[in-house]
């Protein structure tokens, strides 16, 4: 990628990683409020360590390591920027798989917050949706079968990261609904828990909930460095944004919604790549182009979708 693609995709990464956290930056100050000034200043500087180099660096790099395992450790993380046509070779080869499985977990993720999650509702039908929740499983279902259909045809092994995509979701999903509730009962009983046992816990529930972003992120890049700056500036304002001006952004109630268009955006675009690479030029034209999306394609989507949610939550401020 040339600079300017490189500067999209991280901006890209930054505001995606902000809007798929404000709802756990809300969570997060609630505790923060039942904690001492010099704890909240320990989580905003040394905590972002651990959320930036241990999880949104280190996870993006096991999970290229994992889908490559014959590369080595440096090799894994330095990929993207090699010059060795035989490790572009494997990283081109074998990026189908994790596209279709981060594309799964996505698209799962989008249909969940549709059906079953309380929302502000911010565009027709959502409502509709949302009262159709018992519907979830059975479209969630029909989604999977589709896709492992489709890709046991391009690549056996699509058809399983299909699978592992939608078994990570329900694992993740249900460690957040045990996060989610640890830390209510972290808030209600505030004075049972020392501040550093209090910020140990937050950094573990900030692992559980970044999954989402981290695998959010390689709908943008398979580059590692490319995915440490950009989900670490957006966890940085994320934290700045959890100690000092949180109330603010409660205020601007359907970033929610642009998060997940985003995620269903992302999951598709995912999905789409990794058919791209079994699409030859002489097919369709309109196939060969929707499954060779350009690198700017998913931070615009992200821009585009994210703004215009911004924008409608903007005016609902000054309305009020």
């Amino acid at each position: 990628m040339d600079i300017a693609s490189i500067i999209i995709v991280v901006l890209g990464l930054g505001l995606f990683e902000i809007i798929i956290s404000v709802d756990n930056a809300i969570i997060n100050a609630e505790v923060l409020g039942t904690m001492s000034k010099k704890a909240r200043r320990w989580f905003l500087i040394w905590g972002i360590l651990i959320a930036v180099f241990l999880v949104r660096g280190m996870l993006p790099w096991l999970i290229i390591w994992a889908n490559n395992p014959s590369l080595g450790p440096i090799e894994a993380f330095t990929a993207s920027f090699s010059n060795d046509p035989h490790i572009k070779e494997m990283i081109e080869e074998s990026s189908p798989i994790l596209l279709m499985g981060g594309g799964t977990f996505l698209i799962f993720l989008f249909f969940h917050w549709l059906f079953l999650e309380e929302k502000h509702y911010g565009l027709i039908g959502e409502k509709f949706f949302h009262r159709q929740g018992i519907w979830f499983f059975a479209v969630v279902s029909i989604v999977l079968a589709t896709f492992v259909f489709a890709a046991n045809k391009a690549n056996p092994n699509m058809a399983f990261g299909a699978v592992i995509g939608s078994t990570a979701f329900f694992i993740t999903h249900g460690f957040k609904e045990n996060a989610e509730r640890a830390e209510q009962q972290m808030i209600e009983g505030a004075g049972a828990m020392s501040d550093m046992s209090k910020i140990l816990y937050l950094e573990v529930i900030d692992a559980t909930f970044s999954i989402d972003g981290i695998l959010g992120a390689f709908a943008f890049t398979f580059s590692i460095p490319l995915i440490l700056i950009g989900n670490g500036i957006g966890a940085l304002v994320v934290r700045q944004l959890t100690i000092s001006n949180i109330e603010n952004v409660k205020k601007y109630k359907y970033l929610k919604n642009g998060a997940m268009y985003s995620i269903l955006a992302l999951g598709c675009i995912m999905v789409l790549h990794s058919f791209g690479h079994y699409v030859r030029e002489s097919m369709h034209p309109l196939l060969y182009f929707i499954s060779h999306i350009p690198d700017w394609f998913s931070p615009a989507v992200t821009f585009i979708i994210i703004g215009y949610f911004f924008w409608k939550s903007y005016r609902e401020v000054k309305k009020q």
